[in-house]
């Protein structure tokens, strides 16, 4: 038996605003604070209910960044899984809080380089760098 998709006005709503925001990362907060400005706003359980369906379906990623912040999203696009394009690392600024992709040839080195000497693989959507951003280097 084929499970059909059902397919509700608040579904495409949000769809449309992720598409909007596609390559910046947003909480359900974020969400919820951009509906609630609009003529359509979304309830909270509904916007947590259809963000895990997309992270289910692989159109979002969701991201935990640490203990103390809420799970971060990404819409990376209807792809249906997880891609090489999706697994970058991110840096997180202590000072500010901003969280940044972080798409450096580099770190796929490093992450070879824990494999083969030290056995151990690297989950890029689960690693997350600490630093200091340059706009928060530059107010220093």
């Amino acid at each position: 038996m084929i499970k059909s998709v059902y397919k509700t006005r608040q579904q495409d709503l949000l769809l449309a605003f992720l598409k909007e925001t596609k390559g910046s990362h947003f909480t359900a907060e974020d969400v919820k604070k951009h509906f609630a400005l609009s003529d359509n706003p979304l309830g909270t359980a509904t916007i947590y209910r259809q963000l895990e369906k997309l992270v289910i379906d692989g159109t979002v990623i969701k991201y935990f960044i640490d203990e103390k912040s809420a799970a971060c999203f990404e819409y990376v696009g209807e792809k249906h899984g997880e891609t090489d394009e999706s697994k970058h690392f991110h840096i997180k600024c202590e000072k500010c809080g901003v969280l940044i992709h972080l798409d450096c040839s580099e770190l796929s080195h490093l992450q070879k380089h824990l494999k083969e000497h030290h056995g151990i693989s690297l989950n890029p959507l689960r690693t997350v760098f600490y630093g200091i951003c340059a706009e928060c280097e530059k107010k220093n």
